[in-house]
């Protein structure tokens, strides 16, 4: 995904969203290339990314809905896949 966060392998986001929707459009107004990569075009995550809030996956707390506190790290990971 770094290609599409300007090569950085972090983004600090100076806003304080509600949920992780919140969060995920603060991270496309700053980095528009990345929506496509990490939403589809329902607005939904891709079902080969995962999303964590400090360490929790969204699919067991609430999906985009899941609430955001304060300086709270999201951790957005493509599905990694392969054999020997």
């Amino acid at each position: 995904m770094r290609p599409w966060a300007g090569g950085a392998s972090e983004v600090d986001l100076d806003v304080s969203p509600a949920d992780v929707r919140g969060a995920l459009v603060a991270l496309f107004a700053a980095h528009p290339g990345l929506r496509d990569r990490i939403t589809s075009e329902t607005g939904e995550v891709r079902v080969h990314v995962n999303v964590f809030v400090d360490g929790e996956a969204i699919k067991f707390t609430g999906g985009l809905s899941t609430p955001v506190r304060e300086r709270a790290e999201l951790h957005v990971i493509p599905a990694v896949s392969g054999g020997a």
